[in-house]
């Protein structure tokens, strides 16, 4: 009996092991014949556009847009207001979430453009290029490393924002034309304070973040100082509504010297000049753009 059971006990690991070969030899087959699986769709964000279009320079950029969709009919009676957002590729989606979730709100009823490049990088060089005044010779310590990439070209950006750009954005949706304010962070913040400076009428509203003020030893005061004195000889008409944006942990951009701003500029106040400061004091130099993305869009689209 003590045999038998011996034998019936080996017989039955057999079978086992013969069943779990069995097992794995289907799986395998099964492995190599099943399709691939296939990769799930990325997250399109709703009511939004992205199309290239080319300056006149032959440069070619990536532009976003966050828009009403489906109610240009309740468009108001002047058009959507639009806020144009530098640096594009990152800064778009944040914006555009904020106004899509709050469409039922003034600031949700209005476009958001963003004015990047072609590609899935969050930063391109060639904002470099777009956002400055051209590299010294030499170029100050702090920037030498940068001497290799192009600059100098933020006047040919600013014909193309405030042309062909703002030209095919009233052609693609009804837009108030008295109604178009400025996101610039960094270096586009820096390039932010450049329009206001050069075309102080070119911008309802415009939004300078955490402004990369040290390029080329400061050489934005000069622009800042020829601005201050055509303003104060009535030489100006029409100016935008300013707002800096600095945070108080921000390493790359120490506050005071935003601050500093704001107090000059606030002394143009009797000519016109509306400025303000918002500062953010747990905020680094590339977190302040996602925290202010709602005190943004209010400034821009909020009429005060």
């Amino acid at each position: 009996m003590a045999g038998m059971s011996g034998t019936r006990g080996r017989a039955a690991l057999r079978r086992v092991a013969i069943g779990a070969a069995a097992c794995l030899w289907a799986t395998q087959v099964w492995a190599q014949q099943a399709p691939a699986p296939v990769p799930a769709p990325g997250y399109t964000m709703p009511a939004t556009q992205v199309w290239d279009l080319a300056a006149d320079s032959g440069e070619v950029y990536r532009i976003f847009v966050s828009y009403p969709a489906g109610k240009e009919a309740e468009a108001p009676e002047d058009g959507y207001p639009v806020l144009y957002v530098l640096d594009g590729n990152a800064y778009f989606g944040s914006f555009a979430q904020a106004r899509w979730v709050q469409e039922y709100l003034p600031v949700g009823k209005s476009i958001v453009v963003g004015v990047g490049y072609p590609g899935d990088e969050a930063w391109d060089v060639r904002r470099l290029k777009d956002f400055t005044a051209p590299l010294l010779d030499p170029p100050p310590r702090q920037w030498r490393a940068l001497a290799q990439y192009e600059s100098g070209a933020r006047r040919q950006f600013l014909d193309f924002l405030t042309g062909k750009l703002r030209d095919e954005i009233a052609r693609r949706h009804r837009v108030d034309p008295d109604r178009h304010s400025l996101f610039g962070h960094s270096l586009g913040g820096l390039f932010a304070l450049y329009a206001l400076y050069e075309r102080p009428g070119a911008f309802h509203s415009i939004v300078a973040a955490s402004p990369s003020m040290e390029w080329n030893a400061q050489g934005i005061l000069e622009d800042e100082r020829a601005f201050s004195a055509r303003l104060a000889d009535g030489k100006i008409p029409r100016t935008s509504r300013l707002m800096v944006l600095v945070g108080d942990r921000d390493t790359d951009d120490d506050p005071e010297p935003a601050r500093a701003l704001v107090e000059r500029l606030d002394r143009l106040s009797g000519h016109g000049l509306r400025v303000r400061l918002h500062r953010y004091p747990e905020e680094v130099h590339v977190s302040v753009p996602a925290r202010s993305v709602t005190d943004v869009l209010r400034f821009a689209f909020e009429i005060r």
